[in-house]
């Protein structure tokens, strides 16, 4: 099954004195080719102070995402991708059901 994974940023916290940005709250959608089966994850993940602030004005997504990950570190963003997978591959073949025979 081939699936497209998207990572966005869904909000940001900051001091508003200088606009150092210290918490990043962040989706994971992860959804099949045919779009018939969808996964998703969110967290939260805090920034240390760096030694040189970009404005805040001047901050892009993309940017933001990478932050995330780093902080994450690549096993957790492999982590994350690999329970997203297992989501999807549920949806297309449960393991589990319920219901009564009878009750057809």
């Amino acid at each position: 099954m081939t699936v497209s994974v998207a990572w966005k940023i869904a909000n940001l916290e900051r001091e508003t004195a200088d606009g150092y940005v210290f918490t990043a709250h962040y989706t994971i959608d992860a959804v099949s080719e045919d779009q018939v089966y969808r996964a998703g994850a969110y967290g939260s993940i805090g920034f240390e102070r760096p030694e040189t602030l970009i404005p805040f004005a001047d901050l892009t997504e993309e940017q933001v995402i990478g932050w995330v990950k780093e902080a994450l570190g690549s096993d957790k963003v492999l982590e994350i991708g690999q329970a997203l997978l297992a989501q999807l591959d549920e949806q297309r073949a449960p393991s589990k059901a319920s219901g009564l025979p009878w009750a057809s």
